[in-house]
């Protein structure tokens, strides 16, 4: 099944870029995982813990989708680091949703613009690019008011798993928030259609 996956992925690379297939040839790719992972302590209200699922598909025509749907609360290290959070008191460590999406994002398979992983990756990869809409609580997220901010999402792997490994990256305002580092999750299911 892997190889499978690499191969289709560097066809679809290859014959995009040679014309030689049609649209109606190429297969729809679904991605889905969870993310785990910190925010720096230097954002807003930080380090903020970032927990939640995500789905990612890449479409017949050479676009792509994604979703996440994320926790976030003020981390341990906001007990110790600061007065902000009572450890008695969960409602201190400001619980909240995002729910992040983009649609017809560019898709490329350079991931030489990816985040480095350590150890390093090594397989194929999906890199998708695209502005982001981000939700706060379901509501708009307070900084989508200071402008778009732009989403690069890459799914690397190596040589037992070609495609193990997510980054998220945000450019813009979203990165008062969330950070301008790499934010990693683990890919738990590739499927096509």
């Amino acid at each position: 099944m892997r190889i499978r996956y690499r191969l289709f992925f560097f066809g679809i690379a290859f014959t995009l870029a040679a014309g030689l297939m049609t649209a109606q040839d190429l297969r729809q790719v679904h991605f889905k995982g969870v993310i785990n992972d910190y925010s720096p302590s230097n954002v807003s209200g930080g380090p903020w813990e970032i927990r939640g699922t995500w789905s990612l598909d890449v479409e017949r025509t050479g676009t792509a989708r994604f979703s996440a749907d994320l926790t976030m609360e003020t981390s341990d290290y906001g007990i110790t680091g600061t007065s902000q959070v009572d450890p008695t008191n969960p409602s201190t460590r400001s619980p909240h949703t995002h729910h992040i999406s983009m649609t017809n994002a560019t898709v490329s398979y350079d991931t030489t613009v990816c985040p480095a992983n350590s150890p390093p990756t090594t397989g194929p990869g999906v890199v998708v690019t695209s502005t982001a809409t981000t939700t706060g609580n379901g509501g708009p997220a307070p900084f989508e008011a200071k402008g778009a901010s732009t989403l690069q999402v890459c799914l690397t792997g190596g040589s037992l798993v070609d495609f193990s490994n997510l980054t998220l990256v945000y450019n813009g305002p979203a990165t008062g928030h969330f950070g301008p580092q790499a934010i990693h999750g683990v890919v738990t299911q590739v499927s096509t259609q």
